[in-house]
């Protein structure tokens, strides 16, 4: 699959939609750079450089599943 990134003028935005949601979901998926798309993206790529730099930290499994379990407690009351 690929991704394609178009920047669409607001007199053909609409036409562009309408054509592109004739395909199945399975075809063609239309990703909205909205506000929040825009901002896990930032968050994803400073996480990746985190990795990348080797500033990233890392907890293990017992570490997880203790906040796991944790969260769930006080989500359950």
């Amino acid at each position: 699959m690929h991704t394609i990134r178009l920047r669409v003028n607001d007199k053909v935005y609409k036409h562009l939609i309408k054509i592109l949601s004739k395909f199945s979901k399975e075809d063609i998926q239309v990703i909205a750079e909205d506000d929040t798309f825009i901002s896990i993206q930032k968050y994803l790529e400073k996480e990746l450089a985190q990795v990348e730099d080797g500033s990233a930290e890392y907890i293990d499994i017992d570490e997880l599943n203790n906040h796991l379990d944790d969260t769930i407690r006080k989500n359950e009351a």
